[in-house]
C-alpha cells in the first residue's frame, strides 16, 4: 500500500518562502509520478508541479519561476520549494502519486494522496 506523508506547512509572511515536504517509499519515489496539488477554501484543486515517472517536470503557469519541485532519493522525500510567496498561494497542499505516468499529468492519474499540509501567507 502507497503511502504518503507532507510535512513543513506553515505561515509566513508574503514574500517569504517554505518547503514542504513527502515522505515516501522508495518505489514510489523511484518509479511513480509524484507532485504537489493544492486547494484553498472555495475552489477546485489544481496542479502546483509534478514529476513524471521520466523525471520531466511540470509546473503551473502561476507558479513557475518561483517553486522548485526536486526528490532526495537517498531520503525518499519529494519537496516543493516555494520562494517569493504571496497570499494566494495560500492553501492545503497536497502531495500525490501515480503509477508510471507521463505529462500531461492531471489529478486524474494520480491514485494516492497524502493529508495535506496547510500553508498560509498573510499580507
Amino acid at each position: 500500500q502507497v503511502e504518503l506523508v507532507e510535512s513543513g506547512g506553515g505561515s509566513v509572511q508574503t514574500g517569504g518562502s517554505l518547503r514542504v515536504s513527502c515522505a515516501a517509499s522508495a518505489h514510489v519515489i523511484t518509479w511513480y509520478c509524484m507532485g504537489w496539488f493544492r486547494q484553498s477554501q472555495g475552489k477546485e484543486r489544481e496542479m502546483v508541479a509534478v514529476f513524471d515517472s521520466s523525471g520531466m517536470t511540470s509546473y503551473s503557469d502561476s507558479v513557475k519561476g518561483r517553486f522548485t519541485i526536486n526528490k532526495d532519493y537517498s531520503k525518499n522525500i519529494l519537496y516543493l520549494q516555494m520562494n517569493s510567496l504571496k497570499p494566494e498561494n495560500s492553501a492545503m497542499y497536497y502531495c500525490a502519486a501515480g503509477e508510471y505516468c507521463y505529462l500531461p499529468i492531471g489529478e486524474e492519474k494520480m491514485n494516492t494522496w497524502g493529508k495535506g499540509t496547510l500553508v498560509t501567507i498573510s499580507s
